[in-house]
């Protein structure tokens, strides 16, 4: 080989690793630019249930001054086909083919230094819309009941009357079917007549009942004792300990105890008087 041909391979060959080199520092680059623009992407997000009304977003314009806050919307994974470069503007469900009752999961992308926000995240929630069509309970405390019309997923409040007020007795998660739907559950019936309802409360806060309904039950009649208490008071029927849902309250009203047992601890207790809800009475204890 001679030494023209020498020198042409030695430059070919030190241009093409230039050109190597060249390339991977762009792609290094380049690599370095997209996790950048990784890290300073930010996810805002919210999921529910769509209820036939759409999302209003606030926008603000980026901390730099240039452009609005939101890069992306996502709505199931689905871009927004709207404009979203405007300080308010609206996610029309609608267009992505949703049914009521459909899970909805919204994903906003935007930058740092700014915070975009949803202004009304509460219409992905559902409302209480249900109708009784009936209700039954037997004297063990079975509460039995059916539905229809309901929007959404949300949970039913079994509820006793006693001690003067409504007070919650169970819980059950609604199925949310527009069709019939059943429930069941037991409760722990007091001695005696019990009045019963089911309820809702949605994210408006109003509480929606059933009409109330009553029943006997074979439980018996619960006694406390002693008045005059240093170290516990209990409850018997016919002689007998027996648990009961149970409530503490000091002369101020103020809820010091509640629980379901045969007795209750008052060693805790300061000296004074106190008031005992239990079974479907209230009675009033001496601590000393």
């Amino acid at each position: 080989m001679t030494n023209l041909q020498n020198y042409t391979a030695t430059t070919v060959g030190r241009r093409l690793n230039s050109l190597f080199l060249f390339a991977m520092k762009n792609l290094l680059f380049l690599a370095m630019l997209c996790v950048m623009g990784a890290s300073y992407a930010q996810i805002l997000s919210l999921s529910g249930n769509y209820e036939g009304m759409n999302l209003f977003v606030s926008n603000p314009i980026k901390s730099d001054g240039y452009g609005y806050c939101i890069d992306k919307v996502l709505v199931n994974g689905n871009i927004l086909p709207a404009s979203i470069q405007t300080e308010h503007f609206e996610i029309d469900l609608r267009l992505f083919q949703l049914k009521k009752g459909d899970e909805v999961f919204v994903e906003l992308e935007h930058g740092e230094g700014c915070t975009p926000s949803f202004v009304n995240p509460e219409v992905l929630l559902p409302f209480s819309t249900f109708e009784i069509t009936a209700i039954s309970a037997t004297s063990d405390g079975k509460i039995t009941w059916s539905t229809k019309n309901e929007s959404g997923k949300l949970a039913f409040d079994v509820e006793q009357y006693k001690w003067n007020r409504w007070v919650a007795a169970a819980e059950v998660l609604g199925k949310g079917q527009k069709t019939t739907n059943s429930y069941s559950i037991d409760i722990i019936p007091t001695s005696g007549e019990n009045t019963i309802r089911v309820s809702q409360t949605d994210n408006t806060g109003i509480k929606r009942s059933s009409k109330s309904i009553t029943f006997t039950s074979k439980s018996k009649s619960l006694t406390l004792s002693p008045v005059k208490v240093k170290t516990a008071v209990y409850f018997k029927a016919e002689q007998v300990a027996t648990k009961t849902k149970y409530e503490v309250y000091d002369a101020f009203g103020n809820l010091l105890k509640k629980g379901y047992a045969d007795h209750i601890d008052c060693s805790d207790l300061l000296s004074g008087i106190y008031l005992v809800n239990f079974d479907n009475k209230t009675e009033k204890i001496i601590k000393y």
